[in-house]
């Protein structure tokens, strides 16, 4: 009895000290969450993609590269934003400078259904002219269909402020 009081504790603490992220399983435990395959170049595109929205000076077109659940940390505004509406109203006065982003330095990492693009970028906002540098971050994930943002942070460099 002791023995296996011992061994169900050793499991326990096995399976709290393990760090792999639950995934869907059958009822055999078979995974049946597939990972989409992607490279660094199609992770990449999706700044294109999410800059582009930015051109259309609409922030609904800006939003929809954000997954429904997900946060905006945005460089000019204190304010964390969560829902879609909270996100367009941001874009809203974003866009009213035509900002244009371009990166400068990068590293993606790819995961299962998930990617990181992390590095900093410059904006540059054709109604006035000036030209910020800053440090970024977007997590994406795949939903199925197609990658969304899940988390995206931006600040200034330090020198700009």
């Amino acid at each position: 009895m002791k023995s296996f009081s011992l061994l169900v504790i050793m499991t326990a603490l096995a399976g709290c000290a393990s760090n792999q992220i639950a995934r869907p399983h059958t009822e055999d435990g078979e995974r049946t969450e597939s990972c989409k395959k992607v490279s660094e170049a199609e992770i990449g595109a999706l700044f294109d993609r999410w800059n582009q929205s930015l051109q259309t000076g609409d922030p609904h077109q800006v939003v929809a590269n954000y997954a429904h659940r997900s946060i905006l940390l945005p460089t000019v505004s204190n304010k964390p934003r969560l829902t879609p509406a909270e996100k367009a109203d941001y874009f809203q006065h974003f866009l009213e400078n035509h900002p244009s982003g371009k990166i400068d330095l990068r590293t993606i990492e790819l995961g299962c259904n998930t990617a990181v693009d992390a590095g900093l970028y410059t904006f540059t906002f054709a109604k006035t002219g000036v030209s910020i540098s800053g440090r970024y971050s977007y997590t994406y994930r795949w939903n199925g269909s197609e990658w969304l943002i899940t988390s995206h942070h931006s600040s200034a460099m330090p020198e700009n402020k």
